[in-house]
């Protein structure tokens, strides 16, 4: 697979994990002689068993619609720590008691920890950059519902 490609895949993932309010999001770069299995972790926290199912419901979606399915989904029934594996990057959905108790970041202390923004080709980051300098209009307040 070609390095941007899957550059792309792990931003759609981690931008889906963004999108249903996942916290405590890093991303780990796995050393090539570290005995890691992929290329990447993506690490987030939901607050609850229900959002921690939502996230990881995103970012299959998410990752459906481009054409990627997960070799394997593990714990979403318990929804402590949802782990999704496309291969070459695994997405990791913890609670947050779970995440403080595995502590992943600690267990692979040797990957480089990135930013989604060093996912990003520098063309795209440019784009994105003048869209959230460009101010929302806003329509007016909103109108009330009327009470049955």
């Amino acid at each position: 697979m070609k390095k941007n490609e899957l550059k792309q895949q792990v931003t759609a993932a981690i931008q889906a994990c963004l999108d249903k309010k996942a916290e405590e999001l890093s991303i780990l770069e796995m050393e090539k002689g570290s005995g890691a299995f992929t290329d990447y972790f993506v690490l987030c926290s939901g607050t609850n068993p229900r959002q921690v199912q939502a996230i990881a419901d995103e970012v299959e979606l998410r990752l459906k619609s481009a054409g990627l399915r997960p070799t394997q989904v593990e714990g979403y029934k318990q929804a402590e720590w949802i782990l999704v594996d496309y291969v070459d990057f695994v997405v990791h959905v913890f609670s947050e008691k779970a995440r403080k108790f595995y502590d992943l970041e600690r267990l692979w202390k040797t990957a480089r920890r990135l930013e989604p923004s060093d996912l990003k080709a520098k063309s795209r980051t440019r784009l994105a950059a003048k869209k959230s300098a460009t101010p929302r209009k806003r329509s007016g307040p909103r109108p009330r519902r009327k009470r049955a």
